[in-house]
Order: C-alpha cells, then sequence, then structure tokens
C-alpha cells in the first residue's frame, strides 16, 4: 500500500496495518486532514509517529498508543482552544487524544490542524 514518496512513511503505515488496522483507519483520516489543509506541509517518521514539518519546522505529529492515538500540536499552547479541550501543561504543546474515529469530529480535529499549519 504506497501512500507517499516517503518510504519511511509507507513502512510506518504497513507496520501500522499489521497490527491495528482500526488506528490505521483513524491515522490516515487524520493525515488527509492535515495534508488538504496546507500542500506544503512534508511528512516525516519521528518519536514513534507520523510527523508534519513546514519549512522545516515541526508542526504536529500523529501518534499510536496502545489504548488511543495521540495528535500532538508543537505550538500548541498558542492555538485558540474555546472548550478547553487540548490537553498537556507544557510551555508549548498540547495534544488531542483520539479513542475512536467519531473523536476526529467531536474533538474538532480540523479546526486544530487548520491553526496549527498555518500558526
Amino acid at each position: 500500500m504506497k501512500i507517499t514518496d516517503n518510504d519511511k512513511v509507507n513502512r510506518f503505515l504497513d507496520d501500522l496495518q499489521s497490527v491495528s488496522t482500526d488506528k490505521l483507519d483513524i491515522i490516515k483520516s487524520i493525515r488527509k486532514i492535515f495534508i488538504a489543509e496546507n500542500k506544503e506541509l512534508t511528512e516525516d517518521i519521528k518519536y514513534g509517529g507520523l510527523v508534519f514539518n513546514l519549512s522545516n519546522d515541526l508542526i504536529a505529529g500523529i501518534f499510536p498508543y496502545k489504548e488511543h492515538i495521540s495528535i500532538e500540536y508543537s505550538n500548541g499552547a498558542d492555538l485558540l482552544d474555546p472548550t478547553g479541550i487540548l490537553e498537556g501543561k507544557g510551555k508549548k504543546r498540547r495534544h488531542l487524544k483520539i479513542i475512536n474515529k467519531q473523536d476526529i469530529n467531536d474533538k474538532n480535529v480540523k479546526y486544530f490542524v487548520a491553526q496549527a499549519v498555518k500558526h
């Protein structure tokens, strides 16, 4: 299943397919949101997940965990979060925990991705 020209990304997605098709489906859906929001993003694999860079700056990443998927925003503390749904207390990073595909809409992933890729 070739998704991109980045072999590391394709291997990561292939490996995830063999472990959890549910997580793969969720990650592919989130990935589509990032790509649709900014065509200049580049993808790579770092820190055990799929990361997105813009002009060599790490913007965000999608990381699979045993019980959830985490979308981590490098400058998440600067994102507008009127409902206080972003998690984390660090100086910069914030994240969303995604348990199932419905969480992508319920936690307004597109809203946060749109901010992160323009920030």
